[in-house]
């Protein structure tokens, strides 16, 4: 035991006998309040304190004296003149091994009736991102489990890569395929502005107990105020950092980003911000990539991002879709003529891209990515030629071959979702598909 010296004993003393300094409720707004009579920062919690309850709240905005605050629970119930007590810091949450196998909120309170977290510590939910040149270089394969990603949009461990598609297309089953078949040490998982039946549901059947084992789960439900789900995607991220800076590979999964960017929106406009973009406030784009940047490797360890981006109106050039794309180091994109047909994972392997895919794959497996790619993007150039039977054979050779071996690059790009196919037998069935269609330079 530990024993403290004179002067540590009066520090404690002043602590304890410093006054408590308390501000008052002077407005409430929308979505915020307004505080006056406080010291505090952009970022400090208070606590709104009225009828003997106690409803936390973060600083957004200062004017002057003025403190705007989001609360992180209902204000209902809450009135003008609310006493309101400054925590004297941001947001903490607890990190560590205990984290294993929990479902958390996005205040990192446990959420499955499990009980109190093991082994964890205190730690701000924000952090910066490492710098530019502590970041170890990408060369290692993740294997993910889904062929058609592993083979032709090969992703890095360490590398932030978007799913991007509009609505009911299959990001979140691709995400589950990836959750459940990628051989990750551990994996984070932030299920941003989900609906509430879908979290049971996500738990049970597409995590499954083994998976929960090596995971963690934070979850903020689209009914929870905006400023809940934005910590939740940075409580997530806070996780993932942790353990990345004890050495592990860590695979993060975010379903979705624009859940986040939303709730920004929602935080910046109530706060005063002008409306930019199609009504999201400068803000946003400058927080998203902040968020983006934590991922990735650093001096140890890594973090590979892997985030769910929904297009407006299967717009891909819409802000968010083209924001996030122009940090993210490759975009997966699904077809929703692909998920109509049935084909599952409905990727586009054509207008799919990976931005490390050269650095983690040897020279015979880029050979053959490419060649499957080019019989792909030529059978999609002369598709209407071929709808209306005009198109002659011998024409173009590469044709030819997706015409005649059409059932066979089918079987390889559709997997069911509950299969895991390992990286090495993934290559060794694009290496049979290439050679029986015959293009390999």
């Amino acid at each position: 035991m530990s024993v403290l010296t004179g002067t540590e004993r009066l520090r404690g003393a002043c602590a304890c006998a410093a006054p408590v300094r308390f501000g008052r409720v002077r407005a409430m707004k929308g979505l915020t309040l307004e505080a006056v009579g406080l010291d505090v920062a952009i970022g400090d919690l208070v606590r709104v304190e009225d009828g003997g309850g106690s409803v936390p709240a973060e600083v957004v905005a200062l004017d002057g004296r003025r403190a705007r605050c989001m609360p992180l629970a209902s204000m209902e119930g809450l009135r003008a003149g609310a006493q309101v007590r400054s925590t004297g810091g941001p947001m903490m949450i607890d990190v560590g091994p205990g984290l294993l196998g929990r479902v958390v909120g996005a205040d990192g309170v446990p959420i499955d009736g499990l009980g109190p977290l093991g082994s964890t510590q205190r730690v701000p939910v924000t952090m910066g991102a490492p710098a530019a040149l502590d970041r170890q270089r990408i060369t290692q394969p993740l294997d993910t489990g889904v062929r058609v990603l592993d083979t032709l949009t090969t992703i890095g461990r360490g590398q932030r890569i978007g799913l991007f598609a509009g609505s009911g297309v299959g990001k979140s089953s691709l995400l589950s395929m990836v959750c459940r078949g990628c051989d990750a040490e551990l994996s984070v998982i932030a299920l941003v502005g989900e609906r509430g039946r879908e979290v049971r549901d996500f738990l049970e059947d597409d995590l499954g107990s083994e998976g929960l084992a090596r995971s963690v789960v934070v979850v903020a439900t689209s009914d929870e105020p905006p400023l809940l789900r934005l910590r939740a995607a940075e409580t997530a991220t806070r996780i993932a950092e942790f353990f990345r800076d004890g050495g592990a590979d860590v695979v993060l999964m975010m379903d979705s980003l624009t859940r986040v960017a939303m709730a920004q929106r929602e935080i910046g406009l109530s706060v005063g911000e002008p409306p930019a973009t199609r009504g999201y406030p400068p803000s946003t784009f400058g927080l998203m990539a902040q968020l983006l940047e934590r991922a990735g490797t650093a001096e140890r360890g890594s973090v590979t991002g892997v985030y769910t981006v929904l297009v407006e109106g299967d717009d891909h050039n819409e802000p968010i879709a083209d924001s996030a794309r122009s940090v993210l180091d490759g975009h997966v994109v699904l077809d929703r003529d692909l998920a109509i047909r049935g084909h599952y994972p409905s990727v586009d392997a054509v207008a799919s891209v990976s931005r490390v895919a050269s650095r983690v794959t040897t020279p015979r497996q880029r050979a053959l990515a490419t060649a499957l790619r080019s019989v792909l993007a030529a059978r999609r150039q002369a598709q209407d030629l071929l709808d209306v039977g005009a198109y002659v054979p011998g024409s173009n050779a590469l044709v030819d071959a997706s015409v005649a071996h059409g059932e066979q690059i089918d079987a390889f790009l559709r997997q069911p979702i509950g299969e895991v196919s390992r990286a090495p037998s993934s290559w060794e069935a694009l290496s049979r598909l290439v050679e029986d269609l015959g293009v390999l330079p």
